[in-house]
């Protein structure tokens, strides 16, 4: 059998796929599975490699200046934070963490495809008695079951809204001890994390995926966290180690909700840190340090990277970012986290925000962050009619959006 063949019997299965997929109790049972053979398929056609390496020459100077904040003192990573007793009346000295902690009362619920962030955040609100489910979240902030994603801001954003009797906050540079203090606390932790898949969605597919968990307890005895764990089960146990590992690829990102009684706690838990410039301070200089200490550490240079986006220092974060894709970064990294667009599109390296938007989209074709970056880079190319086509095409990935909603209100087009 030739190429062309093959070629047209791939198309056919395809076409064929999506017609099936359209059926809504077909969809809905078997989505996931005409989903990922779909995916494959188009792997076979359209090999996914690597993400390409940056074209520009890196600087071998690059370092960083801490920035006008840099007589703030860096949080020790190892320095084991204020630990508050949970009484009536606070206690002002601090007390030594159990050895084993488990919070109860949290209801473990399965995630539908592609919702371990709405399932996540719904275990963790019920916790407080909210009332819903993870669909009560993903119908809002991703309509779409296709969405792959669900990023921290959208999560964010849900419960600052939807449940706003609750304290929201997200931090950045956490460690270990940290979460495990608010755990004996009585506050649990949600995460996010990189992982692991057990299938092959395409040939040479290298499985890193994100995911979230929320830790509910730890056993310091056997160094291990208990999560709830959406997708493989409640009461996960995760040892400390590779839980740091994993977390390192999202910039030890942590969000905490609270009832507002707590937020004195949460405040003396975190000391500096509470303040959110200060803790950025905090993430940028211990990822410099990392970058330092191991130079060859693609995660410590995209969070480097992503730290500097945070203030708008787009050519050293986009030098960053270089030095983590000549590394080599997961190939679904550009799924989960856009550091990369912000820090391209205003250093204006136009040839790499084009390149890592194509890529971007040959994994998720229907990624409405790299179909907003695709639409403002036309945008600033010319071509408007284009632009206004891949918002449209942001939109109806997330109708929801308000991202997309802002691009097509700029450019006085209908969705």
């Amino acid at each position: 059998m030739n190429f062309k063949k093959i070629l047209y019997w791939t198309l056919l299965v395809i076409i064929i796929l999506v017609l099936i997929c359209q059926i809504p109790a077909v969809n809905y049972r078997l989505g996931w599975r005409i989903d990922g053979a779909i995916a494959f398929l188009r792997g076979v056609v359209d090999p996914i490699g690597d993400l390409p390496k940056p074209n520009s020459q890196i600087s071998d100077n690059l370092s960083p200046i801490p920035p006008p904040t840099q007589t703030m003192t860096a949080v020790n990573p190892t320095e084991k934070p204020i630990v508050i007793e949970m009484t009536p009346t606070m206690a002002s000295s601090p007390t030594a963490l159990p050895n084993v902690v488990g919070i109860d009362s949290i209801e473990w619920e399965r995630q539908d495809w592609n919702n371990c962030g709405p399932a996540t955040i719904s275990m963790y609100l019920n916790f407080y008695g909210w009332e819903g489910d993870q669909f009560s979240v993903s119908d809002l902030i991703k309509p779409e079951r296709v969405d792959r994603n669900v990023n921290v801001e959208e999560l964010v954003h849900y419960t600052r809204n939807y449940a706003g009797w609750l304290n929201t906050i997200v931090r950045v540079g956490g460690n270990i001890e940290l979460l495990k203090t608010f755990i004996a606390n009585g506050i649990p932790v949600m995460i996010e994390e990189g992982d692991l898949v057990e299938e092959l969605y395409w040939p040479n597919d290298d499985q890193w995926t994100g995911h979230y968990l929320l830790l509910t307890g730890y056993d310091d005895n056997a160094d291990f966290f208990v999560a709830q764990d959406s997708f493989r089960g409640p009461d996960r146990e995760v040892s400390f180690e590779k839980t740091d590992e994993r977390w390192e690829a999202y910039n030890r990102v942590y969000i905490l909700i609270y009832p507002p009684a707590k937020e004195e706690l949460v405040k003396q838990i975190l000391a500096d840190d509470w303040d959110e410039e200060t803790n950025r301070v905090s993430a940028l200089l211990q990822t410099e340090e990392e970058t330092k200490e191991n130079p060859d550490n693609a995660f410590a240079w995209f969070n480097l990277g992503s730290n500097l986006v945070f203030y708008e220092r787009y050519e050293e974060a986009a030098q960053a970012y270089d030095m983590a894709r000549s590394i080599g970064i997961p190939q679904r990294m550009l799924r989960y986290q856009f550091g990369p667009f912000f820090a391209y599109f205003h250093a204006n390296r136009n040839d790499e925000l084009q390149t890592i938007i194509d890529y971007a989209l040959r994994i998720t074709d229907n990624s409405e962050e790299a179909l907003l970056w695709r639409g403002w880079l036309l945008y600033r190319q010319g071509d408007q009619f284009g632009a206004v086509n891949a918002f449209r095409e942001a939109y109806a990935a997330n109708i929801n959006s308000l991202d997309a909603q802002y691009a097509l209100d700029f450019m006085g087009a209908i969705p």
